[in-house]
């Protein structure tokens, strides 16, 4: 008896020395460009800590568009994805199960902007038969362009969506002429102004301008998860949100240049008087406390169902597409 207990034993001897003790609990999450502010609280919660501090090993990995973090998300690469909340109203649709775990926005923080080089160009309804650049083809940017042109009276053929990326790629094809416009996110939107090689159509970064152009709250950027791994995993989750909601009150209780002391020197792009310009006008979209605005929902899905196909006469179940829970839990 004694040596099969011993025996027993030696598994659990092997694992305390493979496993340091208090080991962190390894999370990959998917963003969708980490360098835009409209996902600060993301970069922030690395850069100060906070993920260590509730014993998570987070790993960000940063892609161009959020809609391929939809499809990493479901085959399992990653556990979550940094992206816009309309991807869980539109993916139900599709028959897929995501939620929205904390909301860091109450607005897009994008801007549609133009060419300096189309004055005539004055009102989406101008844009009639030119290419509009988006992040990608489905993602966010082409939802919401596609509804801001509807609501200007012109058809889905009318217009021609050209997937370019940001930054440094959104820049270019406008330079280039591949594109007449385009919907893009800070701090690329203030490089293209003060340049001025683009001017402001419609401005989408505070929530009285989403306001007036969406007809109210359009909650954005936010961190979504598959359902079920939500369900299956909420300790994680609450550690997860714990940390993000320390972030969103960093965020509402220090000036933007004090942020801006803690996110890497590329994120400036050789321009920090502009990066911190822009993160001072963006502040007011983030969320102090991460829940969800109360009639954001329904708005989301109002102008998606305006616009995508795949909605129109779907049944929608909101209240599975973002959850309070873990909000609720932090201290």
């Amino acid at each position: 008896m004694r040596r099969a207990l011993q025996f027993l034993a030696l598994p659990l001897l092997w694992l305390t020395c493979i496993l340091p003790l208090g080991a962190a609990e390894r999370i990959t999450l998917m963003v969708g460009g980490i360098e835009k502010i409209i996902y600060l609280p993301v970069a922030l919660a690395d850069q100060l800590g906070y993920f260590k501090e509730q014993g998570l090993e987070v790993v960000l990995h940063s892609e161009w568009s959020g809609i391929h973090g939809v499809d990493v998300l479901l085959v399992g690469t990653v556990q979550g994805v940094v992206g816009f909340y309309d991807h869980t109203v539109y993916m139900q649709s599709k028959g897929k199960a995501i939620t929205s775990v904390i909301q860091f926005s109450q607005a897009p923080g994008e801007v549609e902007l133009v060419s300096t080089r189309l004055p005539r160009v004055r009102t989406m309804a101008d844009l009639k038969d030119q290419p509009i650049g988006v992040t990608g083809l489905g993602s966010s940017t082409q939802f919401l362009s596609r509804y801001l042109t509807m609501s200007a009276g012109l058809k889905p053929n009318q217009v021609t969506f050209i997937p370019v990326g940001t930054g440094d790629s959104f820049i270019a094809a406008m330079d280039r002429g591949t594109i007449a416009a385009g919907m893009t996110t800070e701090p690329t939107a203030s490089r293209l102004l003060n340049s001025g090689a683009a001017r402001v159509l419609v401005d989408l970064r505070t929530p009285e301008d989403t306001a007036r152009a969406l007809g109210g709250p359009y909650p954005a950027s936010c961190l979504y998860m598959q359902s079920a791994w939500v369900d299956r995993h909420k300790p994680e989750v609450q550690k997860l949100v714990n940390a993000l909601v320390k972030a969103l009150r960093y965020i509402q209780n220090h000036t933007a240049a004090e942020i801006a002391a803690h996110v890497p020197v590329s994120y400036y792009v050789g321009d920090k008087a502009t990066y911190v310009k822009a993160l001072t006008r963006s502040k007011a979209i983030f969320i102090p406390d991460g829940r969800m605005p109360k009639d954001g929902p329904a708005n989301v899905l109002r102008v998606l169902a305006r616009t995508e196909k795949s909605l129109q006469g779907k049944s929608i179940d909101l209240s599975s597409t973002y959850t309070l829970e873990f909000v609720s839990a932090t201290h």
